[in-house]
């Protein structure tokens, strides 16, 4: 029920999206008078209940395309996963750019109002196909079985602590019926193998917290630049695609890569490798962005203006911050798809949903560490800096939602 979730909150975010004032039919008919606090609670519902269906769709969609190929090697496995992000970051091109023109040059309530008409026939064509969306696991492999099997190794490893000088030689064997535990040697095994995959999961939060950096620093600092290109105004969000492109690149180029790195009997060293260089490359994005922003701050001020505001930005042309998007676009095409085969490979299939779920989970604490980071130093600094960027008085108004 939760992948219904994002109709009632992309409905919402065009109400409150900007002020009431500008939501009129004429001077006598003001569609709503929400006060300040209210715009608020409604806007934060909005964006709870959107990004919960966002997670379930997210959660549940790549798993079950997945399921197809349960019976198939890490090559084909990688090349799913490699074209099915593809796909993804193709359309997100679109999405970036059609809707960030129509916002900034065409009419802002307009764009606010397409997202809420793709999620509505998204919804429409998930429910016309939901007979070809039931997978149904094993009965012994739900996230319920994994807790349980954690939770009662614990106990056991509390109440017999003894044993850990035994014969056991890892913790969750505790929770075996063998060793007083309530579980069989199937399940323990299923959990152990995905315990294995924690550290490549606490990794992640750290890969995401980079990769947040283009909806909050990255964006912040482009708008702080010179935005006019051949007498065009760039919109903010197009400058995103700039990070899709090396993904749309390189995948068939890691196609090709894949057809000699893997064998038959190779068991998974190229997406290790890719991981490696991936998050890398994230972290080399960020510290050019630093740099990047150190030589904007050189550049004279000049006027701009911005969803109908004059600003006070760096004459910097955007483009100068190309290498950083292009990096985090690199990092996306090479540590994504490996995560997600590992996750899905490493593990029994009776727990291979759950693996993915797990990703998914980590993916969003990465996000909200990357957005804790970003309004850490907002408040620290009193709004006059965010993360690397140097944010003029009327961005912090925005950032608060104070308008």
């Amino acid at each position: 029920m939760t992948v219904f979730f994002p109709i009632p909150g992309t409905a919402l975010l065009p109400v409150v999206a900007f002020p009431f004032e500008d939501i009129y039919i004429d001077r006598r008919h003001i569609l709503h008078t929400l006060t300040k606090r209210e715009q608020k609670i409604v806007f934060y519902f909005a964006l709870l209940t959107a990004s919960l269906g966002i997670g379930g769709i997210r959660a549940i969609v790549c798993p079950l395309s997945a399921y197809n190929l349960e019976d198939c090697g890490p090559k084909e496995l990688l090349s799913f996963f490699n074209w099915f992000y593809w796909l993804i970051n193709l359309n997100s091109a679109v999405v970036f750019v059609s809707i960030s023109y129509i916002q900034q040059s065409v009419a802002r309530n307009l764009g606010f109002f397409i997202p809420f008409v793709s999620v509505l026939m998204a919804m429409i064509t998930i429910h016309m196909v939901r007979g070809e969306m039931i997978y149904k696991p094993k009965t012994d492999s739900s996230l319920l079985t994994t807790f349980g099997v954690i939770t009662s190794a614990l106990k056991t490893c509390c109440v017999r602590y003894r044993y850990f000088s035994g014969g056991i030689t890892n913790w969750l064997d505790h929770a075996k019926e063998n060793f007083g535990g309530q579980y069989s040697e199937t399940q323990v095994e299923s959990t152990k193998s995905l315990a294995r995959l924690f550290p490549l999961f606490a990794f992640q939060i750290l890969y995401r917290a980079c990769i947040m950096q283009i909806p909050s620093g990255y964006y912040l600092q482009t708008m702080n630049s010179n935005l006019h290109f051949s007498g065009f105004v760039l919109p903010v969000a197009a400058m995103n695609v700039i990070s899709i492109v090396p993904l749309l690149i390189l995948v068939p180029i890691l196609e090709c890569i894949n057809s000699y790195l893997f064998s038959s009997k190779d068991t998974g060293h190229p997406p290790t490798i890719y991981i490696v260089v991936g998050q890398l490359s994230a972290a080399l994005s960020v510290m050019v962005a630093g740099f990047s922003e150190i030589h904007r701050k050189h550049f004279p001020q000049v006027e701009q203006t911005l969803s109908e505001e004059v600003l006070l930005v760096s004459s910097m042309p955007c483009y100068h911050l190309a290498p950083q998007y292009i990096l985090l676009g690199v990092a996306e095409a090479l540590v994504t798809p490996s995560c997600s085969l590992l996750s899905f490979w490493l593990v029994p299939e009776r727990i291979r949903g759950i693996s993915m779920h797990f990703l998914t989970l980590f993916n969003g604490a990465g996000c909200f560490m990357g957005a804790f980071f970003v309004q850490t130093t907002h408040a620290g600094t009193q709004g006059k800096h965010m993360l690397m960027t140097g944010i003029p008085e009327q961005f912090s108004n925005t950032i608060d939602l104070e308008n």
